[in-house]
């Protein structure tokens, strides 16, 4: 009887950078479109995967307040930036 190998410790969601939450929920969408997981892989896969989606989201919430931020002279160019308060 074969015994999976233990899997590598996954890095907490809230650590990840942007692009390796991105890029980890690119690999959990490719395995779980492979359809090679068993069930309870799958998951396992899909709950870290929604948690990873919700962790990119708020990141690009995050950036683009910041860029909302900015703000306009009267020509509409960049005039310097105000303090992005978080809600």
């Amino acid at each position: 009887m074969d015994i999976p190998a233990p899997s590598a410790p996954e890095t907490p969601v809230e650590d990840l950078s942007f692009e390796a939450a991105l890029k980890e929920l690119e690999r959990i969408v490719g395995r779980l479109e492979s359809g090679d997981a068993t069930l309870d892989e799958s998951i396992r896969l899909y709950e870290r995967g929604d948690r990873l989606r919700a962790r990119c989201a708020e990141r690009l919430d995050a950036a683009q307040a910041r860029i909302e931020a900015i703000r306009l002279d009267a020509d509409g160019k960049p005039a310097g930036t105000r303090p992005f308060a978080a809600g």
